[in-house]
């Protein structure tokens, strides 16, 4: 119960660029990235900036409560889900200091090295946010490759999903173009690598639960 109500709180927070749509104004470009919108002076960025800190405590609590051990075989994606579970905690601790996504000299002084440490500590977060759960899906897919449960169907799908988004987010990320489209692909397919992972942890520790009886 701990696990589901943090996930889900956490799960909420993660996602707050849904609401963004509804504000009309506020994303001023498709080519904007979601973290554009966090930098500190812009509208509603601080509540951004906390909502991504609360995801990731939240979601670091209900991985903890789930336990690493509750799957077999299943401790490095349970590794791997901390790590994205904590980055994305620190990327709202260490918001970028200028929109790097829609601000061609914050772009330019950003690949030269001349804008400060925090700037780099996000976009650290952000490549560990993002390795940390792509390295959790590889992980459950092989540890359910051969079998045909309803977990390892998600798996596979979200794999091929992943196979086909990531040249397009690079592609995004590199020609500086559609970067909110193509980042909020990722963030539906890790929110249902999320659910997917507690759903299936859950259910073991419930499990072992009914066999001790």
């Amino acid at each position: 119960m701990v696990a589901w109500i943090s996930a889900i709180a956490g799960l909420l927070a993660y996602n707050w660029w849904i609401l963004v749509p509804f504000r009309p104004g506020l994303m001023v470009s498709p080519n904007e990235l979601f973290s554009d919108l966090e930098v500190t002076g812009q509208p509603f960025a601080t509540a951004m900036q906390h909502a991504d800190l609360l995801s990731g405590l939240l979601l670091s609590s209900a991985f903890l409560a789930a336990g690493m051990t509750s799957i077999r075989d299943g401790r490095r994606e349970w590794s791997s889900m901390m790590v994205f579970a904590v980055s994305g905690a620190l990327g709202g601790v260490f918001p970028e200091i200028c929109s790097d996504g829609v601000n061609a000299v914050c772009r330019s002084r950003e690949l030269r090295f001349q804008l400060p440490a925090q700037q780099y500590m996000h976009i650290v977060a952000g490549i560990l946010e993002f390795g940390g759960i792509t390295l959790a899906l590889f992980y459950a897919w092989r540890r359910t490759r051969n079998e045909e449960t309803f977990n390892s169907r998600v798996y596979r799908d979200l794999g091929r999903a992943a196979l086909a988004g990531y040249p397009i987010l690079g592609l995004a990320y590199l020609l500086n173009k559609v970067g909110s489209v193509a980042e909020a692909f990722f963030f539906v397919g890790f929110t249902v690598l999320v659910l997917t992972q507690l759903h299936e942890r859950t259910d073991a520790l419930r499990a072992r639960r009914i066999e001790r009886r």
